[in-house]
């Protein structure tokens, strides 16, 4: 893993909790857990590429798609059970 790989994971899960905790601000538990959450996300989601040996190859778009979706995932994972039990 690269710094510059590491620096999008943050980057990007930083990001998408904050745009999570702005744009859907039911059903979470707060703008800090959002962008914790995300950073989770991101981060599992890029160490998923890197185990599966595809990080070498992926561009900086790649890589930073990639955690948006890892990102997105955790969020609205925590959305649907969080509110399920709401």
């Amino acid at each position: 893993m690269t710094a510059g790989m590491f620096a999008t994971w943050l980057v990007v899960g930083l990001l998408t909790g904050w745009l999570a905790g702005v744009a859907m601000p039911q059903g979470g538990h707060g703008l800090l857990r959002d962008i914790l959450l995300a950073l989770v996300g991101s981060s599992a989601a890029g160490a998923t590429l890197t185990a599966l040996d595809l990080a070498p190859d992926a561009g900086p778009f790649t890589m930073a798609l990639v955690a948006f979706l890892g990102a997105a995932l955790v969020i609205v994972g925590q959305r649907k059970i969080g509110h399920a039990h709401s």
